[in-house]
């Protein structure tokens, strides 16, 4: 399939690191379609199956053929329900037996930000808010150096930080330490420092096509030297000499969604421009409907 692993969620290594921090994975491929499949536990045996930004499929039939082979391994393992969430919208409401329903909740953000990399990098600046551009040249007139590093404990020690300061859930520290180790030269650490000190890091993942704002952190002690907007220009900076096409930030608030809890990191992110990008919303296959009712009443 041409460019079947220009997504990082369907890409091997996104596999190989699901193992690595103990999940169990599957690579199902038919001739027009693949899906790269990640088991998360539940309760009583059961579990339930993600694909994330996937499948990757070339029509309807495509996408079906392959959610069958899918099912199969829902059945053995005891699936609640099957969620999938492919760029393109899945038009499709039965597999077999099995209702797809739309999903309420979702590991994969449903907008994001985009900056195109074939700018120039004067390009790239012209277009971004005003105040991003500003904000940069504090970090720089502060003498802010940011490096690639492999200072796992500093940037966990300003997770933990932003964690506690905006009231988001972490990963173990070692969580990020085998994204470092399975993703390699593909995935970069960049620590903001002020006289030595860090203030200000993230996690960045160059793959194909795409670089990837993943995982940021910041002391808000030194919010004034504004060092999270040099760490996000030096990625991208770095995702265009890497030769990816596009820098996307990820995830922000859905458009016209107030008091959203991303309100906050989204305002940070509008301010480098890009574009918007929505993408169509997750669905499941539910194998099993009572247990697939209750899974959704205990998230409401």
């Amino acid at each position: 399939m041409e460019n079947a692993f220009q997504n990082l969620w369907q890409n091997p290594l996104w596999g190989k690191f699901q193992e690595a921090i103990g999940l169990k994975v599957w690579t199902v491929e038919i001739s027009g379609a693949s899906a790269l499949i990640i088991r998360h536990p539940l309760p009583f045996g059961l579990c339930w199956l993600e694909i994330p930004r996937g499948p990757l499929f070339g029509d309807k039939k495509d996408l079906s053929e392959v959610l069958k082979k899918v099912e199969e391994i829902g059945k053995t393992e005891k699936a609640v329900f099957i969620r999938f969430s492919p760029y393109e919208e899945a038009k499709i409401s039965k597999v077999g037996r099995h209702k797809i329903v739309l999903s309420k909740h979702d590991h994969q953000p449903q907008t994001s930000l985009i900056i195109d990399l074939s700018q120039t990098e004067e390009e790239i600046l012209a277009q971004m808010h005003p105040k991003g551009r500003y904000n940069i040249k504090v970090a720089e007139r502060h003498e802010i150096t940011v490096e690639e590093s492999q200072d796992i404990d500093a940037f966990y020690a300003l997770l933990q930080k932003t964690g506690g300061r905006d009231g988001f859930g972490i990963h173990p520290k070692s969580y990020y330490q085998k994204m470092l180790a399975v993703f390699g030269p593909l995935c970069q650490l960049l620590i903001a420092r002020h006289d030595g000190k860090p203030i200000a890091g993230g996690i960045f993942v160059y793959l194909d096509d795409w670089g990837i704002y993943y995982y940021g952190a910041s002391d808000n002690a030194h919010r004034n030297l504004m060092a999270p907007y040099l760490v996000q220009w030096s990625a991208i900076k770095e995702a265009k000499r890497s030769g990816c096409k596009h820098y996307d930030f990820l995830g922000i608030a859905p458009e016209h969604v107030k008091n959203h809890p991303w309100a906050g990191v989204t305002e940070f992110k509008k301010k480098f421009g890009g574009k918007i990008l929505n993408y169509p919303r997750a669905k499941e296959m539910v194998l099993r409907p009572f247990w697939h009712f209750l899974y959704r009443l205990l998230k409401r």
